[in-house]
């Protein structure tokens, strides 16, 4: 893996990817809104509320998915000392944040009909809330130093003790009696979804994700060229100062 971690040559294979993935993302959403919004039926309890299921899902999965990279990232920083794993921490965090929000707002408008409220403190959503402000929280830290060194490592334990949080939301609804229904997807055996249903899921699952992978690869390139503007800076401010 060190291999990539040069900046330029990350920069290189980067702009290489970026088109492909941008265009799968494109081609994806396009194919998965249709199937999402025309060809797949209303539900037989929720109606057509039940649309709102093909943006909260795959948002709720990709908020775990970006908050999991971020750990990954940051164990990678920190045993390998990989030098672009912090950067792309950085990166993710802003967007796992959106995903995040995404989620928690269409969830609140998907539960309100279905469930007779906006929000219910229950464990499912308290703990995806939590996930929020850790989010949140990571992007505060990073800024508060004015060593982004500094900023950057302590973001990065912050995200590694943030993790216990993952398994908690996974399971919540497993673990306690909570108000969320439980898995319908990933449980064992068949899913509790029709195919018609299931199908348009996939699709937005796949599409939201190769939007996030878009997102990830243009952030950490512009947090590696916003690094090298800092670098000359500071080489050209410790010039002049001689």
């Amino acid at each position: 893996m060190h291999r990539f971690a040069n900046p330029n040559r990350f920069l290189r294979l980067s702009r290489q990817v970026l088109p492909w993935v941008a265009g799968l993302a494109a081609v994806l959403m396009a194919a998965g809104l249709y199937l999402a919004l025309v060809a797949s039926p209303p539900d037989a309890r929720q109606g057509d509320t039940v649309r709102i299921m093909y943006v909260h899902v795959p948002a709720a999965w990709l908020s775990l998915f970006g908050y999991a990279s971020m750990a990954v990232a940051s164990a990678v920083g920190y045993i390998w000392k990989h030098p672009l794993a912090d950067l792309a921490c950085k990166a993710t965090a802003p967007i796992g944040a959106t995903f995040t929000a995404v989620c928690l707002a269409t969830g609140s408008l998907w539960g309100e009909p279905m469930w007779g409220t906006w929000w219910e403190w229950d464990a499912r959503m308290t703990s995806v809330l939590i996930l929020f402000f850790l989010y949140l929280g990571y992007l505060a830290l990073v800024s508060a130093f004015d060593d982004p060194t500094r900023g950057l490592k302590a973001g990065a334990i912050l995200a590694l003790v943030g993790a216990v949080n993952l398994p908690v939301i996974k399971f919540s609804v497993e673990w306690w009696n909570t108000l969320h229904q439980p898995p319908s997807v990933s449980r064992l055996g068949t899913p509790a979804i029709d195919p018609s249903m299931l199908w348009p899921l996939l699709v937005m699952a796949a599409a939201f994700t190769a939007f996030f992978i878009t997102l990830v690869l243009l952030n950490t390139r512009s947090e590696i060229i916003q690094r090298k503007i800092q670098v000359l800076r500071a080489a050209q401010a410790y010039g002049a100062a001689e």
